[in-house]
């Protein structure tokens, strides 16, 4: 029986010295320690001194990296006397157990991670994973209120551990790590989003499942009839689906790959002989459970991959931390969604910000160190955000909370608040991998700075420092468009403008007609600006990967030079240029509550031209009711100078055509290579492609193979 809590005194004195002289072996969860027991505790539990037992002390600090049906690991030991060979709990408290000693040694030291293990002792790892779930129900602590009723509904139950991975893990450190997730380009929402897309599953009987057998949790010793295998570690235990103990077992033992065919073998022959039901379904639904096993580790390997770097920062450490990162995020992608994986130095810059943020006292000492940073003269210290400040909010970026970042095609954002300053400001970096194909020709530091002097009524960003980090990289600081308090997400017309917004943003677009361009672009001005365009999308196209190319061959779009071709025979008249913003879909337009209506923000696409550009290409980019066209063209036209609107009649479509197949390529590129299609406006753009490859078809007069529902499945059939 386990000894009530809290424990006598010499229960604590044998904590105290199995920590000062026990064998220290070590766990994610707690400090494990072999010690002989002294005769007060001997007499206290009834076992005779001298004895070795083992004293388990839970870590402080310990990350919540794991899900957790019970509290009661002694309740689950219990339960399983005399079915398997465990452990005893001999005694119990709020941070340490006492458990028997179980002779032998780990199935790790005899056999490390990757290597192969022999027939006999898989065969016996089998016959426990099914010995373990003819446990009764009963026997078993109560589950949690939100468990599966159904005993056979794997479909609820692969839900519930979902959602269960989502409190327990991922929300229960989104304060520490939330924001370096977020950085790295997992979602809040993005166990959520699992336990949703959980399909139905052949219906087994739940049983007992151990849920971290692993190589460390396992203690072989020799018998007269060969090894004798004892579980250990089962804090992790939970009730359902034994397939689910299956995948578990797979991954995290590190079987050779060509080993786990042998395996499931022989888990499917173990369970056919003592619960065959448990054993229905197998081949269909184990990769179910191996992807929410690979999805779920992506939090406690990255929050530990972290962690490390706490505890003594190197540049050696740092690479491991980035590959133990990279590998977790390449493994769970495909579940979680994530789209494309950041590469080396991107992880390694969020590694670093993110310890470099932590406010431990070693981190403050150093906090000079940690952030020196060179600024781009090009943007001279500023009285409103002095280089004081800006030392700050390099240090304040790496512990900002998910809510405060955000992950563009081409930008890391993220939002902070300086103490001292009067409104939240966000760093801004580019990412190392650029995953938009069209490439801005102006700095965008230096349009916002020509916009700023300008004072002409456009509401955009302005630039408090640009320069260069240490290890984070290069970064600018802009003033934030979003909520003031920063805390509730800044607010984008995905559906399209208010007439409030029309005119604000149609007003925006006259004013920029009266920032002085010719220091922005020395050779602006000049004729020819459709021609430009043309050319610049032929080069894109050109560009394209091979497999890119060949599919947008196969649906009818022509090559690089058939399209230059073709689009040269359109033509516009000349209109006065002015600066253009170049990219306004709806993620780049911020809400607010003035006559402005609205922020533009993300300026790297711009490029000084004709303004009629701007509100086409807008208009392209954004769902517009008829209503709203029309009125943004009649105040366009009423507001600006004649000499920027003069027969915009006659070529608006033009624009329009140009801008469609643009679009084709682009958005077919990114459903090939899976670019940016964690972006909002990106999903947006993919998932309508065959309206979009339609339109390319009427501009460019071609027949274009036309494509319905499934259509990433169907371009998938189509590639090459």
């Amino acid at each position: 029986m386990v000894v009530p809590v809290p424990p006598p005194d010499p229960l604590r004195d044998l904590v105290r010295l199995a920590v000062a002289r026990g064998t220290p072996f070590q766990g994610h969860h707690h400090r494990n320690y072999v010690v002989p027991l002294p005769d007060g505790p001997a007499r206290l539990l009834g076992r005779v001194a001298g004895e070795p037992v083992v004293v388990r002390v839970r870590r402080a600090g310990a990350l919540p990296a794991v899900i957790r049906t019970w509290r009661d690991e002694a309740a689950v030991l219990d339960a399983l006397r005399g079915l398997l060979p465990v452990p005893v709990c001999l005694a119990a408290g709020a941070d340490f157990a006492v458990h028997s000693h179980v002779g032998g040694g780990s199935l790790a030291a005899r056999c490390p991670d990757g290597k192969p293990v022999d027939r006999p002792l898989v065969e016996a790892l089998a016959g426990l994973l099914a010995a373990t779930t003819r446990v009764r129900r009963a026997a078993l602590p109560p589950l949690p209120p939100a468990w599966p009723r159904n005993g056979t509904d794997g479909q609820g139950f692969l839900r519930t551990l979902a959602s269960c991975a989502d409190v327990q893990v991922g929300q229960a450190n989104a304060a520490e790590f939330g924001g370096l997730f977020a950085a790295l380009g997992v979602p809040e929402d993005a166990l959520r989003g699992l336990a949703e897309r959980t399909p139905a599953l052949t219906r087994r009987p739940f049983g007992l499942l151990h849920t971290d057998l692993h190589r460390a949790n396992v203690i072989v010793s020799d018998g007269p009839d060969g090894p004798r295998l004892t579980c250990v570690g089962w804090e992790l235990a939970t009730w359902g689906d034994p397939l689910h103990d299956l995948a578990t077992h797979l991954v995290r033992m590190r079987y050779p790959a060509d080993q786990w065919p042998e395996v499931t073998e022989a888990w499917g022959a173990a369970m056919e002989r003592l619960r065959p039901a448990a054993a229905h379904g197998l081949g269909r639904d184990l990769r179910h459970y191996l992807a929410f096993e690979r999805a779920q580790s992506v939090y406690p390997d990255v929050m530990r991959a972290a962690r490390s770097l706490q505890e003594s920062f190197t540049e050696e450490r740092l690479a491991a931390a980035e590959r133990a990162v990279r590998g977790a995020l390449e493994a769970g992608a495909g579940p979680l969604r994530l789209g494309r994986v950041p590469r080396g130095p991107e992880v390694e810059r969020a590694l670093y910000r993110w310890w470099a943020s932590r406010p431990d006292t070693a981190v403050r000492r150093s906090a000079g160190r940690v952030h020196p940073w060179l600024r781009d003269r090009r943007v001279p210290e500023r009285d409103d955000f002095p280089d004081a400040a800006v030392r700050q909010a390099l240090l304040l970026e790496g512990a900002a909370p998910a809510h405060r970042v955000f992950k563009g095609t081409a930008h890391l954002n993220t939002v902070v608040r300086v103490p001292g300053t009067a409104a939240p400001v966000v760093v801004r970096r580019k990412l190392p991998v650029d995953r938009r194909r069209e490439r801005g020709i102006l700095s965008e530091h230096q349009v916002l700075r020509a916009i700023e002097r300008a004072r002409a009524g456009v509401a955009a960003p302005r630039v408090l420092a640009l320069g260069e980090s240490g290890a984070g990289g290069p970064f600018a600081i802009h003033t934030y468009a979003g909520p003031r308090d920063a805390d509730r997400p800044p607010g984008h017309p995905v559906d399209g403008l208010l007439p409030h917004e029309a005119d604000g943003l149609v007003d925006q677009l006259r004013a920029l007609t009266r920032v002085d361009y010719r220091q922005l672009d020395p050779v602006a001005g000049r004729s020819g600006f459709h021609a430009r365009l043309v050319e610049q999308l032929g080069t894109l196209v050109a560009e394209l990967p091979a497999e890119s190319l060949s599919l947008a061959r196969r649906l009818g779009l022509p090559d690089a030079d058939r399209l230059r071709r073709v689009l040269s025979r359109q033509t516009v008249g000349e209109r006065r240029p002015a600066l253009l913003h170049g990219d306004l879909n709806p993620w780049n337009l911020v809400r607010r509550d003035d006559d402005l209506a609205l922020t533009l923000i993300d300026w790297e696409l711009a490029v000084v031209g004709d303004p009629l550009y701007d509100l086409v290409r807008h208009l392209h980019l954004t769902p517009t009711r008829p209503e709203i066209r029309t009125r943004m063209f009649r105040r366009w036209e009423r507001v600006l100078p004649p000499e920027h609107t003069r027969g915009w009649r006659e070529d608006w479509r033009t624009y329009r055509r140009l801008e469609a197949v643009r679009s084709a390529y682009i958005d077919l590129d990114r459903l090939v290579t899976g670019a940016s299609l964690d972006a909002p406006n990106v999903r947006r753009a993919a998932d309508s492609y065959a309206v979009t490859l339609a339109m390319a078809a009427g501009a460019l007069g071609l027949p274009v193979r036309r494509l319905g529902t499934g259509l990433r499945g169907r371009l998938r059939t189509l590639a090459p």
